[in-house]
């Protein structure tokens, strides 16, 4: 299917130009002015805009704050062409919202090559939109029989990319686990709903079906082949290992564990210790530090440990945010 290109100039000749080098590739729509792009621009929705600077009336910086200022075409990339050549006018053009600038007369293979890039990075900003709406939701998925509330996953994942900051991981990784975070309980999409909704400490039998959701989990993420998939499978089934190995679902010890899961697991417990839950009063702050604190070396890796006390301000204005946010939804503004 052909992109969509509006070109809004005020001069024939430039919009001929135009139409004659681009109309084997692209649908081109053309407006003579400032004001009809704007218009244009709301009832059509091009893949890209190719804005003149002088025009009388709205000149072109106008327009592209106008298309800026606006959430629904915001995002549409905008390549002013003009005969205005100097740094100032070029700077002025991108502090407006544009992404790209091409001097007239212009140099058709330039102009090509310039909008296919931008296309492609349209492209692939949707695609990495679309993969993380696809996380979002095999999060959710995780939780939809669960008591714990959706907000628990979100919670615990700023939690363990703030530890991760502090550890001085880069901020390539610390995205990824941003989005690996939340799936470490995708697993419990397999676990028995009177189990997981259980309002009591479980028998030993419910124990062995819940501590299942670890491999459930990686079982569901092993076909994920991007480095996101790959580390949330580590955290899904690695999460309730212990330093000292004597965690689940194999026992694993020390460095042993993915580190990735072996941070995870002290942000999961950190929020689920503060949380109160159906079988479970929520702990006081100071005992739960404790705990964690105590675990060192037993339950969580020492480094770990020094990076959540380390942490803890920030934490906690994080916990602040997501229990107490203006708009009263339980997830932060």
């Amino acid at each position: 299917m052909q992109k969509v290109i509006l070109a809004i100039d005020d001069e024939p000749n430039n919009l001929n130009l135009l139409l004659q080098v681009m109309r084997d590739k692209y649908r081109l729509v053309f407006a003579n002015s400032g004001a009809k792009g704007l218009e244009l621009a709301e009832r059509i929705r091009p893949d890209l805009i190719l804005l003149d600077i002088m025009m009388p009336g709205l000149d072109g910086y106008a327009v592209c704050r106008r298309l800026k200022a606006d959430a629904r075409l915001s995002h549409i990339p905008v390549i002013f062409l003009t005969a205005m050549t100097s740094t100032e006018d070029e700077a002025h053009g991108f502090d407006a919202g544009a992404v790209d600038y091409v001097q007239k007369p212009i140099s058709v293979p330039i102009l090509l090559r310039r909008v296919a890039t931008h296309l492609s990075l349209v492209h692939l900003n949707d695609v990495a939109r679309a993969r993380r709406e696809a996380v979002y939701m095999l999060g959710e998925a995780g939780h939809y029989n669960d008591n714990d509330t959706g907000a628990h996953i979100w919670r615990m994942a700023a939690y363990a990319c703030t530890l991760a900051r502090t550890l001085g991981w880069p901020a390539e990784r610390i995205e990824q686990l941003e989005l690996a975070a939340p799936l470490h309980d995708t697993g419990k999409i397999g676990v028995p709903s009177e189990i997981l909704k259980a309002p009591r400490a479980l028998t030993k039998e419910e124990w062995v079906l819940m501590r299942r959701h670890t491999e459930i989990g990686a079982q569901i993420l092993q076909n994920g082949n991007g480095e996101i998939f790959v580390m949330a499978r580590d955290v899904a089934l690695s999460h309730h290992e212990r330093w000292d190995g004597a965690g689940y679902p194999h026992g694993l010890r020390g460095a042993a564990i993915p580190e990735a899961a072996r941070l995870v697991a002290v942000a999961d417990v950190f929020d689920a210790l503060t949380m109160q839950r159906p079988y479970k009063t929520a702990w006081s702050l100071p005992d739960t530090c404790a705990h964690i604190l105590a675990g060192a070396g037993q339950h969580f890796d020492p480094e770990m440990v020094a990076a959540f006390e380390a942490a803890l301000p920030e934490l906690l204005r994080i916990k602040g945010e997501w229990n107490s946010p203006p708009d009263g939804t339980g997830l932060p503004s």
